[in-house]
């Protein structure tokens, strides 16, 4: 290894590891970086990989890929060397392809579409990449290095998959039978920036009003329902809310797959588990509720509702745990409210339907409704209040309100946000427990443009 070799393996190394998701990649570099990556396969000794540092493994790949380049005999500049480099360390290392776009920061969601297409989110947008998989069997054996390091897997009698990075991106993979083309694989990033409160206000996802009835609503332990279709903020949303739970309290969370950021020091964190190649071993959501029931807790947050744990997550609320929060999919508050009670059904509980709304009304006290819109851009739409029931029907009552208007001429969505005028029944208890809430922030004379 010459001088001028071990330089520019030294510039490479400090050097972001990424490539210009703008770029790319020529035919020729494409093959040379796949030759180069078969032959580096030939040479590694994997068992040793795995007790080294690290940086100090980084840079023995590096070594190595620039010896193969000198092999080669290839002409190539010194910036595409470089991108070879990184390619094939990014390769080994990371997730190929995927590796550039899980750095950039401006993106918030990965769409590989088999391996001819990879788009992600940026703005809310979708756009296609330049990035590609070098075929299906590529892509297939990226979806398995990230399902096994969770203890996960994928397969033909398992052909769908939920995971999770080491960096507490969500990940979802679906393969053929199911999947007619191809591998499929969703990555919804994991933010690294926790958003708070004030953050909200300024993107204008709602107001300082609708914002300090949310930190009452927290504080004075009413347990809260967040709803909205996909992609809209919920999981963003919970863990605004949660950083409003005071830090002497004990949190239980139950998710899927783990991607809330909890602030608090006094958190258990607990996940499902699939079945077993043999079918046996599953882990719900069902039973975790029940299992967080004997844990003490102050607080349980369910990441979202899926199914039968409804039942589970209302009688937790109805008997001492309450200012538990979860998240639901739903097109409305008033559909949030109908799915709770269809998913109350399915756990097999033969209760009439006044009593099963009736046991519903009871454990809810505040459901939050969230939209996306075709901008890109999320807003808390809605925020009522359950406060009983009249006959047989459930009651809800609107305390804020997004109205759309239309669209300005950069295409943003513009509207306003505003109290319907009605005083919450719940500022009873928040009123009770000293949490103060300004005179005017529910006067419907205060409208908020944007």
């Amino acid at each position: 290894m010459t001088r001028q070799s071990r330089s520019r393996i030294k510039e490479v190394l400090m050097q972001p590891q990424c490539v210009p998701h703008s770029k790319p990649a020529s035919a020729e570099r494409h093959d040379l970086k796949h030759r180069i990556h078969d032959r580096l396969l030939k040479r590694l000794d994997f068992s040793a990989m795995g007790l080294l540092d690290p940086l100090l493994l980084r840079a023995q790949l590096a070594m190595l890929t620039m010896q193969v380049l000198e092999e080669e005999g290839v002409s190539f500049s010194d910036q595409d060397r470089e991108e070879v480099i990184a390619d094939v360390m990014n390769e080994i290392l990371g997730l190929g392809p995927l590796e550039p776009l899980l750095q950039d920061p401006t993106v918030s969601d990965i769409l590989a579409n088999t391996s001819e297409q990879i788009y992600v989110e940026r703005g809310g947008k979708l756009e296609l990449t330049a990035q590609r998989f070098r075929d299906n069997t590529h892509l297939r054996e990226i979806i398995e290095k990230i399902v096994s390091r969770v203890g996960r897997r994928i397969d033909e009698s398992s052909p769908m998959v939920d995971a999770r990075l080491e960096d507490g991106s969500r990940v979802n993979a679906i393969i053929p039978p199911l999947a007619l083309d191809g591998p499929i694989l969703s990555i919804r990033k994991f933010s690294r920036d926790k958003l708070q409160l004030e953050h909200l206000v300024e993107r204008h996802a709602l107001t300082p009003a609708i914002g300090d009835t949310l930190r009452a609503i927290v504080r004075a332990r009413l347990n809260v329902l967040v709803a909205g279709g996909t992609g809209c903020g919920k999981t963003t949303m919970l863990n605004v809310l949660s950083g409003f739970i005071p830090d002497d309290e004990r949190i239980v969370t139950i998710e899927d797959a783990a991607e809330l950021q909890l602030r608090q020091e006094h958190v258990v964190r607990l996940e499902t588990r699939p079945a077993n190649v043999e079918g046996k071993g599953e882990i719900t959501q069902r039973d975790l509720v029940r299992n967080s029931l004997r844990m003490r807790p102050d607080r349980i947050i369910l990441g979202e509702v899926r199914g039968a744990e409804a039942l589970d997550m209302l009688q937790a609320m109805n008997t001492g745990h309450d200012g538990s929060l979860a998240t639901i999919h739903a097109n409305s508050a008033r559909d949030a409210v109908t799915r709770v009670e269809t998913m109350v059904a399915m756990a097999g509980l033969n209760l009439p339907v006044q009593m099963l709304r009736h046991y519903v009304a009871s454990a809810l006290d505040v459901i939050v409704h969230l939209t996306r819109f075709s901008d890109g851009s999320r807003k808390l739409t809605s925020l009522q209040e359950i406060v009983g029931m009249e006959q047989d029907v459930i009651v809800l009552q609107e305390i804020f309100a997004f109205e759309r208007t239309g669209l300005g001429a950069d295409g943003r969505v513009k509207g306003r946000f505003g109290a319907t005028g009605i005083r919450p029944k719940f500022m009873e208890q928040v009123e009770t427990m000293g949490i103060a809430i300004s005179a005017d922030a529910f006067d419907p004379e205060r409208v908020h443009e944007v």
